[in-house]
């Protein structure tokens, strides 16, 4: 019998998974620490822009999705039925007033998940003909453990979001459940009680959404796009952020305000609205961080 087709003794086959697994955490590493010219090299600079970027940047997000309406559609139907899920577990385990928190998160994590967005919109840019399938190939990305570390923080945030907006509620209105989804309305908009869970609830919402932009708000296309490494990508995206202050606040209010149109629908909005932000970030991305 041929060594090649012989059956392979245990001691063979855990050297092998551990050999792989080891490559596994090298590539990853890799990704989090960049290349060695990357890191030998100055930061990615960090340009100026202007509000009629953003309106660029949303013009060619749209022309992005128009040109991959039927990919795009396919890939994002699960962003909808990953929102009704958690309205629905909101409302069966007691946990309604955190449903507008869970609603407004996808502000928080919409990065991330606009990853395979941000691929499509690349191999676009340099002419690649597109398929569905193109926005998972992130995973062989060299960067694909750096995204997977930032995509984490990402959820840590939101969590902390959740766990504060549940302290706000049972300090204002709480700890008593609302009785029904009318009594909850009524109280939030008739009490003093309810104004006071808007208006603290909102300031504290502003502060991690301007964390989640100080981040994210180019560090994932750039670390697509160069081999950078995570604390190369988040400081750039950070730089991007205070160099541009009045542009990334209209950006910011743009992202959250279309999330919230997006959502209102039964989240089906989504469908649309989140591909064309994850394509004009992309754009956006290459306005403030040039080639």
């Amino acid at each position: 019998m041929a060594i090649g087709d012989r059956i392979r003794n245990p001691i063979e086959w855990g050297w092998d998974a551990l050999m792989r697994a080891s490559l596994a955490v090298e590539s990853a590493g890799r990704s989090l620490r960049g290349s060695r010219e990357t890191r030998d090299s100055p930061l990615p600079v960090a340009h100026r822009i202007k509000a009629v970027d953003l309106r660029d940047a949303l013009a060619r997000g749209l022309a992005d999705f128009g040109a991959c309406r039927t990919d795009v559609i396919c890939l994002c139907i699960i962003y909808p039925v990953v929102g009704l899920v958690l309205a629905r577990l909101a409302v069966s385990y007691d946990m309604l007033p955190l449903l507008f928190p869970l609603a407004s998160g996808f502000a928080l994590v919409g990065p991330v998940a606009a990853v395979g967005i941000y691929e499509m919109s690349r191999r676009r840019e340099q002419g690649v003909d597109i398929t569905w399938a193109d926005a998972f190939s992130v995973v062989r990305s060299p960067a694909f453990g750096a995204i997977l570390v930032l995509g984490l923080i990402l959820l840590i945030i939101f969590g902390f979001w959740l766990v504060a907006a549940d302290l706000i509620y049972k300090v204002t209105l709480g700890p008593k459940l609302p009785a029904s989804i009318a009594m909850f309305i009524s109280d939030v908009f008739t009490t003093a009680a309810g104004w006071a869970l808007v208006a603290v609830g909102v300031g504290v919402g502003f502060l991690f959404a301007v964390l989640v932009l100080a981040i994210s708000a180019v560090s994932f296309p750039l670390l697509l796009d160069r081999e950078v490494g995570l604390s190369v990508a988040v400081w750039t995206s950070i730089r991007a952020v205070a160099a541009n202050p009045g542009p990334m606040a209209i950006w910011g209010l743009i992202v959250a305000g279309g999330l919230v149109i997006g959502a209102l629908p039964l989240f089906v909005g989504l469908i649309i609205v989140m591909p064309v932000l994850g394509h004009a970030t992309w754009h956006l991305y290459r306005k403030v961080v040039p080639r």
